[in-house]
């Protein structure tokens, strides 16, 4: 199966400046996200990038890149652009991983394109794992999902869902069992649906929740959901994160 793996890179972030050319074991981040995302089964990989700094530490390090507006509101914008600037057809398969994620499974990439694949009856398709921890439940920063029985999300939220009734009313102290899950930040789309996608009118529950797969769902689209044994690997918010995979990074020889 050919898909293409798209990464929005943005220059400008406020918790870490130039982010996405952070130094991780001598090249830039967003280059050893992109050589993650090539070890996949995707046809092809680009960054689709705000600067043309981001584009030339790509070109020189042999990634393929592109430039799109640097005024796009969110990163699905900045695909639908690049969907464009590419030339993509309606049908084709495409991979959203995220410029910070320079630890990301490339099998994990190749699932979620697998999935969409085999579901013509949704529009997306993302990645979640079970949560093990309450802290990780209750932290609003963790975004849960709840599956209906063919495996597409029912909802995603910041709050902790579902909610065990029986259990937690005297505080959340544990885990409900099947575990909740936690939604991983990895989408995939067909071409045709990301590019409509931006035009579509925002859903009042996704401005309430800040979630972006919430206009699909409020739109009747389905997202349909893999569910992966491990947690993914770190992504690169601040910089202790950016120390941390610079640490693994340097301990493992990736």
């Amino acid at each position: 199966m050919g898909y293409c793996v798209l990464i929005p890179a943005r220059l400008a972030s406020t918790r870490l400046p130039n982010k996405p050319l952070a130094n991780i074991a001598g090249q830039p981040m967003i280059v050893r996200v992109a050589q993650r995302a090539a070890m996949s089964g995707a046809a092809r990989v680009v960054v689709a990038a705000d600067s043309a700094r981001i584009v030339d530490a790509c070109v020189a390090h042999g990634i393929e890149a592109i430039l799109t507006r640097a005024d796009h509101p969110s990163g699905s914008d900045r695909l639908a652009q690049a969907c464009e600037l590419l030339g993509l057809r309606g049908d084709d398969i495409v991979v959203n991983v995220q410029g910070d994620e320079p630890m990301i499974d490339p099998k994990l990439i190749d699932a979620v394109a697998s999935l969409l694949a085999q579901q013509p009856q949704a529009s997306m398709s993302t990645a979640a794992h079970a949560i093990e921890d309450v802290a990780d439940f209750v932290n609003p920063n963790v975004v849960k999902v709840v599956l209906d029985a063919s495996a597409h999300a029912m909802y995603f939220s910041r709050a902790p869902i579902p909610w065990w009734r029986d259990v937690f009313a005297n505080g959340i102290t544990a885990l409900a069992d099947p575990p909740p899950l936690r939604h991983v930040g990895i989408y995939g789309y067909r071409a045709g649906f990301l590019r409509e996608f931006p035009a579509m009118t925002p859903a009042p529950v996704e401005q309430i929740e800040a979630l972006e797969q919430l206009r699909a769902m409020w739109h009747g689209h389905r997202i349909a959901v893999h569910v992966c044994a491990d947690a993914p690997g770190i992504g690169v918010d601040t910089p202790e994160d950016l120390e941390r995979v610079r640490a693994l990074w340097k301990s493992t020889g990736m």
